[in-house]
């Protein structure tokens, strides 16, 4: 097949991410094709339109056949202000386009699908019927090593897509868990280690800013440390003795009010800003090293506070489950009998409470984070974004708590709302940031 019956070509999106009718775009083999405001542009968007699209903003060039006589393309970017993206990630150098690839010139800029159209059936009809050489009778009907064999010609484009990693990781969680199948302690860290970590990872990607895995990860620790250190104990005496945040005691009665009272005090403010220390200390530490060190550890941004809130998250949420509730179940139910009833509604209890967390601390602490960041790009009004980002949480962080004792519909409501604040601070910080260009953002629909 030979590439007269076969082309690429284009095909834009509207803004709401749904495919056009029109306008395609079909790209030629044989020259170069710019995409661009310039009406001289082979693809010309409207100027008015389309303010973040540079002048000659991208230029996608034919590449020599391939093997099997197949055209193909690559795509360039031309210094353009708002750069290009190619499936949500900056485009660094050029790009061998394949099937189903979303171009997109500059953030939230217009969005195009590269897609093949075949000009003639596959299925093609005897050579007696069509004026064809023999041996482009031969390509038709000839089957590649590649065509065979996929994995030769795709396999290391594999590593550089975005479910690659994820699904490599899953398959390994689920041979240990198949190993630890017995070992209710051991089955349950595994879990509960992969629910949170799928849970940072979609974050992290709506995020869209590369940071360490090991400063998350260290930032994660941190707290977990914090939560069995000398501290916890000095902050219960805090906000739960000093302050009016006593938890209710088993079977005491007390009104929706007072209870959402205590929690904002016992709950709310005491556990935010017990998370909130590694961050602190991350901006502290940032400030301390030299470059490029002090951008991947430190709080320069929004974005910055939103990835390690997050991360706190994840360590306070499995030291507090798995070190508190699952054991405390596990105690209460199990037998004299050992029918493993407890163990049962301990695996249970660590299902919600782990997938809840996204709902919960993680939504928490990153809306708490995106404050602290702010302060560190606004420093004339640090102290007024701390204590607005600080009640926001605690608040968020009071109801939860308290609407659990009184409706299972109200909890959902108020773990809609908690979301719906983190989703709004990590798109509100991904306009901020300050590299913003060099930035990356997955899109969790099209490819």
């Amino acid at each position: 097949m030979t590439g007269q019956n076969y082309r690429g070509f284009l095909r834009q999106l509207s803004p709401d991410g749904k495919v056009r009718r029109s306008p395609t775009y079909a790209l030629s083999d044989q020259q170069e094709m710019l995409i661009g405001r310039d009406p001289s542009c082979e693809i010309a968007l409207d100027a008015n339109q389309y303010l973040i699209v540079s002048r000659r903003h991208a230029v996608i060039r034919p590449l020599y056949p391939l093997g099997n006589g197949l055209p193909s393309w690559e795509i360039y970017d031309l210094n353009s202000i708002n750069g290009t993206y190619i499936n949500g990630k900056c485009l660094r150098g050029c790009h061998k386009l394949q099937v189903g690839d979303l171009i997109e010139l500059g953030e939230n800029g217009p969005q195009f699908i590269f897609e093949y159209q075949f000009l003639t059936p596959l299925v093609s009809p005897p050579l007696s019927e069509f004026s064809a050489s023999p041996l482009e009778s031969a390509k038709l009907h000839s089957v590649t090593f590649t065509q065979l064999f996929p994995l030769a010609s795709t396999g290391r484009d594999l590593t550089h897509k975005a479910f690659f990693g994820p699904a490599i990781l899953t398959i390994v969680f689920v041979v240990l868990l198949f190993s630890a199948v017995g070992q209710p302690k051991a089955f349950n860290m595994l879990l509960a280690t992969y629910l949170t970590g799928a849970t940072s990872y979609f974050v992290y990607h709506l995020c869209g800013k590369p940071k360490p895995w090991w400063v998350l990860f260290g930032c994660a620790a941190c707290t977990s440390l914090i939560l069995i250190s000398p501290l916890l104990p000095l902050f219960i005496i805090i906000f739960r003795d000093i302050l009016p945040g006593s938890l209710p005691k088993e079977g005491e009665v007390v009104s929706f009010m007072s209870l959402s009272i205590r929690m904002f005090f016992g709950a709310g403010m005491m556990e935010e800003l017990l998370k909130a220390l590694p961050i602190f200390g991350a901006f502290c530490l940032g400030r301390l090293l030299r470059s490029p060190w002090r951008e991947k550890v430190g709080v320069w941004e929004p974005l910055d506070g939103i990835l390690l809130g997050t991360a706190s998250a994840v360590g306070f949420t499995l030291l507090e489950t798995l070190g508190q509730y699952v054991p405390d179940i596990i105690d209460t139910v199990s037998l004299p009998t050992a029918d493993g009833s407890g163990q049962l509604l301990g695996l249970q209890l660590l299902i919600p409470r782990i997938l809840g967390s996204v709902a919960g601390h993680i939504a928490y602490s990153g809306y708490f984070g995106y404050f602290i960041g702010l302060s560190v790009l606004k420093p004339t009004k640090v102290w007024q974004i701390l204590a607005i980002g600080y009640f926001c949480a605690a608040t968020l962080h009071a109801l939860w708590n308290a609407t659990g004792f009184v409706s299972a519909l109200l909890l959902a409501v108020v773990g809609i709302l908690s979301y719906a604040f983190l989703a709004a601070a990590i798109l509100k910080a991904r306009v901020l940031s300050p590299t913003r260009s060099q930035n990356f953002a997955t899109r969790f629909s099209g490819k």
